[in-house]
């Protein structure tokens, strides 16, 4: 099977699945709100790593993902034309949590990018040469300058 499809896959049973969330009654998924944020599905289709994120207590949501993987699959069958539907694995994905720490620690030590350019952070020979003046007289007059 070729990456592009595994990974068009890959994106619409992350997709489906995060649909299929909204409808679950489990209050270890709702009280957590879960999400999934990628899905990973074997060559074979017959298995899907699902990576969920939660705000909650991860260990609670990820049992109730459990428990809810058979609606969740029931749910991939209804909408998705594959041959095979796969079995679902649930994972917590720590990368969301892992990214707002690393952005408390820059902003903790003041290194956030507050997305304005100071006047000393020009990179020389980046200039607009269309704004630059030269030095010598000549070198910038229409006339040709001297030989």
């Amino acid at each position: 099977m070729s990456k592009y499809r595994r990974g068009r896959i890959n994106d619409a049973v992350a997709e489906e699945l995060a649909v299929a969330l909204r409808d679950a009654r489990d209050p270890r998924i709702l009280e957590n709100f879960v999400s999934v944020t990628r899905a990973e599905v074997a060559p074979d289709l017959k298995v899907a790593r699902i990576y969920y994120s939660a705000l909650g207590d991860s260990a609670a949501a990820g049992e109730g993902m459990r428990a809810a993987a058979p609606m969740l699959r029931r749910h991939l069958a209804m909408t998705l034309n594959m041959r095979i539907t796969p079995e679902l694995l649930f994972y917590a994905d720590g990368s969301i949590a892992h990214g707002a720490r690393i952005a408390k620690i820059l902003s903790d030590l003041g290194l956030e990018d507050s997305g304005k350019k100071d006047s000393g952070d020009a990179v020389p020979g980046n200039e607009d040469p269309a704004e630059t003046t030269p030095t010598d007289g000549k070198a910038g007059s229409a006339e040709g300058g001297e030989g």
